[in-house]
């Protein structure tokens, strides 16, 4: 296939980007397309295999938290990172998800609810890629509902021990911190807990067939003991875990738009390549119909993350917003993916082709971190100012 070309039909780049915020979007562009891409076919063939020997690339351009200030981090505003969450995801999800997790669900919470201790160890080690974390969250029993998790956490004198199992864990068995949420006598509270402690196992799940370059794993904590100076002072109920949530929710809408923007581009090529009955596959009715669809999609999609991104960088950003990007731009990804496998006929169903890789990966993404219908109550209560039952 031809060298990737990114869809711009309103003249994004000349007319609402700036200077910088295209050159951290090309940057991470020519990365994915050269260091990359060359090596994701060998991965989704294995069963949760993530390159790892990428990380100091990733880490030498500024890609960990890569939206905050200082420790060694980039301090992009939120534009320029969701462009780079974009790239990353153009060529896979699973590489979007390392980083994102890195950043806004293990560094963010250290970032924002940590101590100055916690932020001067643990912040420029992540930032180099030198302490790949982990965010424990999720339960097999509890998903969306995530009051009630049934991880506990007790104070026994000057430590805490942490009884608990954590499921659907990205990064679970390469991570050195873990973020671990767990209800206390006082409500729920975020914990770092390194990964060697006595009484921690990271299981990584096997069998998925999405986001296959990437390693999911379930936590197993027992007993497991950490200092009283390991609880993140700052995170007060489930604010905490909320709150990085959004943080990872609004890269994810800009994600799966790249998701849904490389899906488009191969489609494109092919049918043009494509002979039909005489002529190529793209001058068919039908074919222009679909590609007509993708197009308009992904540019709403692109516009609704541009604006919310702004919004985000002026202090004006609600969660609601974010769930409506992370609903819309995640759906309609996945719905382009679907049309675009189609468009390859049987060639769309081997990995020589993308659009069948990046579709089984959105299924994921539209169920994680908030499903498709979470966010759409989410914002039906935003509207309505009614919880739904």
């Amino acid at each position: 296939m031809a060298e990737y070309t990114s869809p711009d039909f309103l003249l994004l780049d000349d007319t609402q980007l700036s200077q910088e915020e295209r050159l951290v979007r090309d940057s991470v562009r020519e990365w994915v397309s050269k260091e990359f891409m060359p090596h994701i076919q060998e991965h989704i063939r294995q069963d949760g295999s993530f390159p790892m020997g990428l990380v100091p690339q990733i880490a030498e351009l500024g890609m960990f938290g890569a939206n905050l200030q200082g420790y060694g981090c980039a301090g992009m505003n939120n534009v320029a990172y969701g462009l780079l969450m974009q790239e990353l995801e153009r060529g896979d999800s699973g590489l979007r998800s390392f980083a994102s997790v890195q950043g806004s669900l293990c560094m963010y919470p250290i970032y924002t609810y940590g101590s100055d201790e916690q932020k001067e160890r643990w912040l420029p080690e992540m930032a180099a890629g030198r302490v790949i974390g982990c965010f424990g969250l999720t339960e097999p029993d509890f998903g969306s509902f995530v009051s009630g998790m049934a991880t506990r956490a007790e104070k026994k004198r000057d430590t805490w021990v942490i009884n608990g199992v954590k499921r659907w864990i990205t990064n679970g068995s390469l991570a050195q911190l873990a973020i671990v949420w767990a209800n206390t006598e006082e409500g729920v509270k975020g914990f770092l807990v390194e990964t060697d402690r006595p009484g921690f196992e990271a299981r990584d799940i096997k069998g998925k067939f999405s986001l296959r370059a990437s390693v999911t794993s379930e936590l197993y904590l027992e007993d497991v003991e950490v200092p009283a100076n390991s609880e993140l002072p700052g995170a007060t109920g489930l604010s905490g875990p909320l709150g990085c949530l959004t943080q990872a929710r609004y890269g994810i809408a800009w994600g799966a738009t790249g998701a849904g923007m490389a899906c488009y581009d191969e489609v494109v090529q092919y049918t043009r390549d494509r002979v039909v009955q005489g002529g190529p596959l793209a001058g068919k009715q039908l074919t222009q119909q679909k590609l007509a669809w993708m197009l308009t999609e992904i540019t709403k999609a692109q516009l609704l993350a541009l604006q919310v991104g702004r919004l985000k960088d002026a202090g004006k950003l609600h969660h609601a917003m974010v769930s409506m990007i992370k609903r819309n731009n995640v759906d309609v990804a996945l719905q382009i993916a679907r049309e675009a496998r189609d468009l390859l006929g049987a060639n769309g169903i081997v990995d020589d082709y993308q659009s069948m890789r990046h579709m089984m990966n959105l299924e994921t993404v539209r169920t994680y971190e908030g499903t498709h219908d979470i966010h759409t109550l989410i914002l039906g209560e935003h509207i309505t100012g009614l919880r739904a039952l």
